[in-house]
């Protein structure tokens, strides 16, 4: 595995004290709604992903669609890319910005005749693959279908000279191509009035039109495989191996292994379905290769666990060579225990060696070689301990939040409700816990910790509420918060301080 033991310090990052604070600014945002403006379902983003250099970035939404955006600011006025430049010392003063490349219909609603059921077209997530020729590729994935994409730069072609008989004035057609009355044709194409004589010498008016490839480009999209049928429960992951060859899929109790050159046929590596399945106590809600080792993958689970797994093992992977799971404080349990300890997202380092995961109220860093609890644990709304039976009783309890780490492993994001996102410092005595709104001005909201103290559980459990709890409250700090308004998804840049968020349909970007 990646790396020794070196005490289960909080992140692989140099010794010394830890990097002061961030301070983000905003870059940019891609389809910004007005005051009032109402969102329609179809458009709300659903899934965001950059590539491994970072110079692209893949969105997908709940229609189905999936756009990509390129990275405009890695040339420079001295003509040399991004990263030679800074290896030489050149000032870089333009933050990372990028522009609309193109979009494409990845997926279609549809409809399950076996089991009477709709799977819409909402995309669960977006995979980039490895690069080839100059074209992009990618995955991406709904409830029930895989698609691998190819999008290239095709030149367009386009005719040159039309059969068109200048004599004739304004577009008039040549002689020869002039059709005739409508008159009756025989099985060979003959009239049965007369033959036709072609004149001697040919016809010289006769031109062919001449089809050239101009300088100008289009992007096309391709579907180049359809990986279906492989499914019963809706799929919560995909994740690509770094052989380059395989990757993950994952639903509720199933994780499946492809290779992306064959469509029709997959293996079950892990399946957790009990015998009976009133004996099912839980499921799989996250899963994800390790970066470099591509015989490891984790998955989570609802009941707030992940289990590293070794594909040399064995075929079918159901016994775990890892597990990280925290112990529950004695006293601490309630009704909604295991519904905030299920994990939604999990994402490993840059170096494989951390594993970061979110559940409802928290986001935990794991040391994969300290299996014995978290390294370190963030609390990201632990304002709305009071309101867990509000949001229970809206669903809001439900919601998967994404999570995130920068490429230098110093820190990690993840979201919360009234459109904000957290970052915090992993590093060991780094006290960094920035609070940032998704909008122009992502520094208005400066929480850190609840100026009160929260009440417990079981004085709240017992009171009883009334509906209409999605209204706006109003946390610690004195700031309102918004159910309705959740800041889900997220992606931090692979190699710079840069943060891309969705708030509804509108892609915020960050930088620092």
């Amino acid at each position: 595995m990646n790396g020794g033991d070196d005490g289960g310090g909080a992140a692989a990052a140099p010794t010394g004290p830890p990097p002061p604070p961030l301070e983000w600014k905003f870059s940019q945002v891609f389809g910004e709604r007005t005051a009032g403006e109402e969102v329609q379902e179809v458009d709300i983003i659903s899934a965001i992903e950059f590539d491994k250099t970072g110079d692209h970035l893949a969105t997908g939404d709940r229609g189905g669609r999936v756009v990509l955006f390129e990275r405009t600011d890695t040339k420079d006025q001295h003509g040399g890319s991004r990263r030679d430049l800074e290896r030489m010392d050149y000032p870089i003063s333009r933050h990372p910005e990028f522009r609309y490349k193109t979009e494409f219909q990845s997926h279609e609603p549809e409809f399950d005749y076996l089991k009477s059921l709709e799977i819409e077209e909402k995309i669960n997530k977006i995979r980039w693959c490895q690069t080839a020729n100059g074209a992009l590729f990618l995955l991406s994935t709904n409830d029930k279908t895989i698609k691998f994409w190819k999008v290239q730069e095709k030149k367009v072609k386009k005719i040159s000279e039309m059969n068109v008989d200048p004599s004739k004035g304004n577009g008039g057609v040549a002689s020869s191509s002039i059709s005739s009355a409508a008159r009756p044709y025989l099985a060979n194409g003959g009239y049965p009035d007369k033959p036709y004589n072609c004149p001697q010498g040919g016809i010289p008016s006769l031109r062919l039109p001449v089809v050239v490839t101009s300088h100008e480009t289009s992007l096309v999209a391709r579907c180049r495989r359809v990986y279906a049928h492989a499914h019963d429960y809706h799929i919560n992951s995909i994740s690509n191996n770094s052989d380059g060859e395989t990757f993950i899929s994952a639903d509720d109790l199933r994780i499946n292994l492809w290779n992306l050159e064959i469509s029709n046929q997959s293996f079950n590596i892990v399946d957790v379905k009990p015998a009976n399945m009133e004996d099912l106590t839980e499921v799989i809600t996250s899963a994800e290769f390790h970066p470099s080792h591509c015989n490891m993958l984790a998955y989570s689970s609802s009941k707030g666990s992940i289990r590293l797994i070794d594909l040399r093992q064995s075929a079918l992977c159901d016994s775990h060579s890892k597990l990280f799971e925290e112990q529950e404080a004695p006293g601490s349990r309630s009704f909604f225990t295991e519904i905030i300890a299920s994990i939604s997202d999990i994402k490993f380092g840059k170096d494989g060696r951390y594993i970061l995961s979110r559940d409802y109220m928290t986001l935990k860093l794991w040391d994969i070689n300290m299996d014995s609890g978290p390294v370190s644990t963030f609390q990201v709304h632990e304002y709305l301990r009071p309101k867990l039976c509000d949001l229970y009783e809206n669903d809001s309890i439900f919601d998967k939040f994404e999570c995130c780490l920068s490429g230098d492993g110093l820190r990690v994001a993840t979201g919360s409700y009234s459109n904000i996102f957290r970052v915090f410092g992993c590093v060991a005595g780094s006290t960094e816990a920035t609070t940032l709104e998704a909008s122009k001005n992502p520094m208005r909201r400066q929480v850190q910790t609840p100026s009160r103290p929260s009440r417990s559980l079981s004085s709240i459990t017992r009171v009883v509420r009334r509906a209409g709890a999605e209204s706006p409250g109003v946390d610690g700090n004195g700031n309102s918060f918004d159910f309705t308004t959740k800041l889900l998804h997220l992606a931090w840049h692979p190699t710079e301080n840069s943060i891309a968020c969705a708030a509804a349909n509108s892609l915020y970007m960050y930088y620092a």
